[in-house]
């Protein structure tokens, strides 16, 4: 199936993958945050002291949520943005690495192709097109952590890159 539309509109955007889901997620845990803060709020006005403690530490964790929230809005609009740079200029990675029957990668190629990977980075440690990459790799290798440590990096050094470099 073609992801140009029938109506020859090519020029309307797409929605990110993966945004629906997240806005319901976002969506669920707004509801937790009203219900928690209510019930914060209502141990506050109580007038106890014990209750007004707990009260205010409850209301820290919705904060909190709200903070990690919005840390993983602004980093996926921050990548997207990498993603889209890495686009124009013909330079987004792909995943061409063999796969078995089951749709594991294979252990070696992923491991020649993170080598290669890592060896760009140490060439040019403030290239944020490099870390990018890298992190990619990392994510092909199965680590994870690794790869969203490596993504954050990326995004640091594409925020203190120069417009033109950005692009």
């Amino acid at each position: 199936m073609s992801d140009v539309p029938q109506d020859g509109s090519a020029s309307r955007r797409r929605l990110p993958r993966g945004l629906v889901g997240a806005l319901a997620v976002t969506a669920l845990l707004a509801l937790y945050v009203w219900a928690v803060a209510g019930r914060g709020l209502a141990m506050i006005g109580t007038g106890e002291p014990v209750l007004i403690g707990i009260g205010a530490a409850i209301l820290v964790l919705p904060l909190l949520v709200l903070a990690f929230i919005a840390r993983e809005f602004w980093l996926a609009a921050r990548v997207q943005a990498m993603a889209d740079a890495l686009a124009a200029a013909g330079d987004l990675p792909v995943d061409d690495l063999p796969r078995s029957a089951g749709g594991r990668i294979d252990r070696a190629a992923a491991d020649e192709a993170f080598g290669d990977r890592r060896a760009a980075v140490e060439a040019e440690p403030g290239d944020w097109r490099a870390w990018y990459h890298l992190a990619f790799a990392y994510d092909a290798a199965g680590d994870r952590r690794r790869a969203r440590a490596t993504l954050r990096r990326a995004v640091g050094l594409y925020g203190s890159a120069p417009r033109d470099v950005q692009q």
